[in-house]
C-alpha cells in the first residue's frame, strides 16, 4: 500500500498513522464504504509532515508504532495550526492509555481490532469527531464575527464620544466668549454656571474616549479631573478656596457618572460662591466612598452654613437641578444640621 493515496472522488480524507500496512489496507477498504478516503503513514514523522501539507480532515493514530507511541506524537500534532480531530486507536484495554490520549488532545479513542464491527465503530467515531470539529470551527468563526462587530461598535462609540466632547467644548468656548462680552454680573454668573455644567458632561465624554471604556467610567479619576477644572475656572483673589478630594477607586455606569458630575459641580460651585466671605480662604471637601451596594457623596465646607428656609440665592436653577439629578438617582440630597458650615450628603444605589 502506498503511503499517500490520491482518491479525489471521496471528499472526507483520513490519515491513518500505523506501522501495520496490512491493517492500513483493510481499514482503507472498509472506510471507503462509509465515504472516507484513507491515506497511510507508517510513523509519526511522516504523518506530521502530511498533516502540515493540508487537506486532511481527521487522523486515526495507533498507540504502538515502530519506535514510539501515539502519545509521543500527539503533542506535536496538537501544536500544528488548525490541526484535524484525532481518534486514538489502541489494542490495550488499559484505560490509562485512553485517558492519557484524551488529555493530550485526542477527540476520542477506540479499541483496535480487525473485525467488520471495528471498522464500523471507527467510522461512527470519525463522524462524531468530524461533527465536533465542525462545531468548534463554527463556534470560533461566530466568536470572531462577534469580536469584529464589538471592536467596530467600540470604535464607533469612541468616535461619537470624541465628537460629543469636541462639540461640548466648542459650546463652552462660545459661552466663555459671550461672558467676556457682557458687563451684567448676573448674566456673567449665569453663563459661568452653564459653562461648569457643560464641563461636567464633556469631561465624561473625554474620559470615555481616552480610556476606550464601554458603559463605565473610573469615578475617582473623573471627579478629580472635574474638580481640577472647576477650581482652575472659579478660584480667584476673591474666592481663594481649596478643593480637597477623598475618593475610592471604582467604576460607575456612564449615566450615573454624568448625573453625579452635575451634582458635584453644582455643590462645589455653590460652596465657592456662598460659603466664605470675599477674600477669605476656605476649604471645600468632596468625599466619594462606597458602602456595600451604595455610593455616598459628601460635599462640605466650614463656612457660613445653609438655611433651607431662606429664599434661594441667585436664580434658584441650581437647586432645581440638584433636586432633579438626585431624583434621577432615586435618591434625595440631605444636609447635616449638626455640621459647622454646610454638609450636603447624597446616598444612592450603585446598580
Amino acid at each position: 500500500m502506498r503511503e499517500s493515496v490520491d482518491d479525489a472522488d471521496l471528499e472526507i480524507r483520513i490519515l491513518y498513522i500505523d506501522d501495520d500496512e496490512t491493517l492500513a489496507l483493510r481499514l482503507k477498504e472498509n472506510l471507503a464504504r462509509h465515504g472516507f478516503a484513507v491515506e497511510w503513514a507508517r510513523d509519526g514523522a511522516t504523518g506530521l509532515k502530511r498533516i502540515a501539507e493540508g487537506g486532511i480532515d481527521a487522523v486515526v493514530i495507533d498507540h504502538l508504532l515502530q519506535t514510539e507511541t501515539g502519545l509521543d506524537v500527539l503533542p506535536q500534532l496538537m501544536a500544528l495550526a488548525d490541526h484535524p480531530p484525532v481518534i486514538y486507536a489502541t489494542a490495550s484495554d488499559d484505560t490509562g492509555i485512553a485517558v492519557a490520549a484524551l488529555r493530550a488532545g485526542a477527540d476520542d479513542y477506540v479499541l483496535k481490532g480487525s473485525s467488520p464491527d471495528y471498522f464500523d465503530l471507527l467510522a461512527a467515531t470519525l463522524e462524531q469527531g468530524l461533527e465536533r470539529a465542525r462545531y468548534r470551527r463554527e463556534t470560533a468563526d461566530a466568536q470572531e464575527v462577534i469580536r469584529q462587530q464589538r471592536d467596530r461598535a467600540e470604535m464607533l462609540l469612541a468616535e461619537v464620544n470624541h465628537r460629543i466632547a469636541n462639540s461640548l467644548g466648542l459650546v463652552g468656548a462660545l459661552i466663555r466668549m459671550q461672558s467676556s462680552m457682557t458687563t451684567d454680573q448676573v448674566a456673567i454668573d449665569a453663563l459661568h454656571e452653564t459653562q461648569m455644567r457643560i464641563t461636567a458632561i464633556a469631561s465624561v465624554r473625554r474620559r470615555l474616549y481616552n480610556s476606550r471604556q464601554i458603559g463605565t467610567v473610573q469615578l475617582d479619576e473623573y471627579v478629580e479631573n472635574l474638580l481640577s477644572e472647576l477650581e482652575a475656572s472659579i478660584r480667584d483673589d476673591k474666592r481663594p478656596h481649596r478643593i480637597v478630594l477623598t475618593a475610592q477607586p471604582m467604576d460607575l455606569p456612564t449615566d450615573k457618572v454624568v448625573t453625579l458630575g452635575l451634582i458635584v459641580s453644582e455643590l462645589v460651585t455653590n460652596a465657592f460662591k456662598y460659603a466664605y466671605n470675599e477674600g477669605v480662604e476656605g476649604e471645600i471637601r468632596v468625599i466619594v466612598e462606597q458602602a456595600g451596594e451604595q455610593l455616598r457623596l459628601v460635599v462640605e465646607d466650614d463656612g457660613a452654613g445653609f438655611d433651607h428656609s431662606s429664599p434661594a440665592k441667585g436664580t434658584g436653577l441650581g437647586t432645581k437641578i440638584l433636586t432633579a439629578m438626585a431624583a434621577s438617582l432615586k435618591s434625595e440630597l440631605t444636609y447635616d444640621p449638626a455640621h459647622r458650615g454646610t454638609r450636603a450628603i447624597l446616598v444612592f444605589s450603585i446598580d
